[in-house]
């Protein structure tokens, strides 16, 4: 056993010499079935093995309340109602919204769980080879953004946690400057989730199923205990459920459709990278469920998110939207020990989203750009040091004009990609690709020079009309005009022109090297498939001779 242990102190003490080099980050060369010799690769790129597929059905009911089950999703009816409209269009612009964002999502989900491949290299068969680097880079930037936003949330619940076991927590001493935008009690929160965070984040994804299960289990209780303490406490259900609009006419009709947007294009990232996810079922149905999963979630956690805020409204005297400012209420033994627990489950509940809605997509992202020098748990420490710290969560938000806009203005570039990738696969491709051909830099896919022109066009046409919306999200005082009715629908408008016109194009200006008539899911399948080709050609031959005998 001593000798173990000092070769196994030898090794790490060799490890960490070699890193003083830049060479000694790099990854060990993998040799893949996939990649053609020469080609940098590793296998958390290439095709999930057999071992790796153990997510079923299940499992992606557990993703689905992982994601979903957060703060910003029991405070997005607040959003709404804050905007003059009543608890009866909030529910109608979740509902719907999820239940419309569930489409192209399962669409995309079934793409992963089909192939089995991940974002990054799905995204090369329609905007091909080098250009697919551009969707991966979109979709890394929103990570980093959600990563560093969803970080910051997580301080309040952990503050409950704290507090709960160490009561004079509330009082602790600020010694941080005001402008800054965070406290000393905040910081401390902060790197204390992050740093019991971290060792979770280095899970591999196949093996994640375990966390997502747990917190189904704790925030299911933890969800439903606030809502029956807090009805029974009130009596009744509050007077949310009696308030009138204080908007009319198309003002009220605007302020729906940017609601019912917002409601959908705040979950255009995980549309996006789903497959990310997906390519870890054992069967390609079972991504479908995520039609079924999605919307109900999404619309469970947010109305019990009204019914709980009204109640408080008779409880407290006041409209308390963030749950964890209820928990903040819970005094003496017995609410410190329900403090704790409930802390602890949303603490679960950031950590989870941060893992399946940031890190694990972000890392395939760096993967896939960096081969060389990054994998999935690199990439994982990457993207939560510098969401995490290097781009100051605090700053994000405390300078931030709204969060939803935020949330919205993602749909400008993340719509049209969805839409660029559903249509190139049900429409152009018919579900047949050629899946070795995607990690080949001279293969079929290439289309020229690395892209695909009509990608590239359909992208334009699409984001260019809903630029001045983004540059008013980034600075209200710029007037937009007439462009502000597009931009109240930008991830409607960008999702449905991108698709009409990448289909239309590709089917006018088709590439024939990318169309082939049956999907090709392993390398053995390319050598089939050309022989099945030679013997069809062999038959036309002979066919001809006969006839012209």
């Amino acid at each position: 056993m001593a000798e173990s242990l000092r070769q196994r102190l030898g090794h790490v003490k060799s490890e960490l010499k070699n890193k003083t080099t830049v060479q000694g980050w790099v990854l060990p060369k993998q040799t893949s079935s996939w990649a053609p010799p020469g080609t940098w690769t590793n296998i958390d790129l290439d095709v999930t093995p057999l071992a790796r597929r153990t997510w079923t059905s299940f499992t992606i009911l557990g993703y689905w309340v992982s994601d979903v089950i957060s703060m910003q999703s029991w405070e997005t009816g607040s959003t709404i109602l804050a905007l003059g409209l009543t608890w009866r269009e909030a529910i109608f612009s979740i509902v719907f919204g999820s239940s419309v964002m569930a489409v192209p999502m399962s669409l995309n989900g079934y793409i992963g769980a089909k192939t089995h491949a991940p974002f990054p290299v799905l995204a090369r068969s329609s905007f091909g080879y080098h250009f697919a680097k551009f969707p991966v880079i979109v979709r890394l930037i929103t990570c980093l953004f959600w990563h560093a936003i969803t970080n910051f949330l997580a301080i309040a619940p952990t503050t409950q946690v704290i507090r709960a076991i160490w009561p004079s927590y509330r009082n602790l001493p600020n010694h941080i400057p005001e402008g800054v935008g965070i406290t000393t009690q905040m910081m401390v929160s902060y790197f204390v989730i992050w740093c019991i965070q971290f060792p979770l984040l280095l899970i591999p994804p196949h093996h994640y199923r375990w966390l997502f299960t747990a917190k189904v289990a704790m925030m299911s209780a933890t969800v439903l205990a606030m809502v029956i303490w807090i009805c029974v406490k009130a009596g009744s259900g509050g007077e949310i459920w009696e308030q009138q609009p204080t908007v009319s006419g198309s003002q009220k009709s605007w302020l729906i459709m940017w609601a019912l947007n917002s409601c959908t294009a705040s979950w255009s990232t995980v549309g996006v990278n789903i497959a990310d996810f997906t390519r870890y079922t054992t069967t390609p149905k079972q991504a479908l469920t995520t039609g079924l999963w999605f919307p109900l979630i999404c619309s469970f956690i947010a109305i019990i998110g009204i019914v709980v805020t009204s109640a408080s409204g008779v409880v407290f005297g006041e409209y308390l939207w963030n749950p964890i400012a209820i928990i903040d209420k819970w005094e003496g033994p017995g609410g410190r020990a329900a403090a704790f627990f409930a802390g602890v489950s949303w603490c679960l509940a950031q950590v989870c989203v941060n893992i399946s809605a940031t890190v694990v997509s972000g890392a395939n992202d760096l993967a896939s750009l960096f081969p060389k020098w990054f994998n999935i748990r690199r990439g994982a420490i990457f993207i939560t040091i510098i969401g995490g710290w290097v781009m100051v969560p605090w700053k994000i938000l405390h300078s931030a004009h709204s969060l939803l806009s935020f949330m919205n203005s993602l749909g400008i570039f993340l719509a049209p990609i969805m839409a660029i990738q559903i249509s190139d696969f049900y429409l152009v491709k018919r579900r047949c690709l050629d899946v070795p051909a995607l990690y080949q830099p001279q293969g079929r896919y290439r289309y020229a020079y690395g892209v695909n022109w009509r990608a590239l066009v359909a992208m334009i046409c699409s984001v260019t009309p809903q630029l001045p919306g983004l540059i008013n999200a980034v600075n209200p005082d710029i007037p937009i005009g007439g462009a502000i009715y597009i931009t109240n629908m930008n991830w409607y408008f960008g999702i449905c022109s991108c698709a009409a016109i990448y289909t239309v194009l590709s089917l006018c200006f088709p590439a024939p090297e990318t169309l082939i008539p049956f999907m090709i899911e392993t390398p053995e399948g390319v050598v089939e498939s050309v022989d099945s080709q030679r013997e069809g050609d062999e038959k036309d031959q002979t066919r001809i001779k006969t006839e012209s005998l």
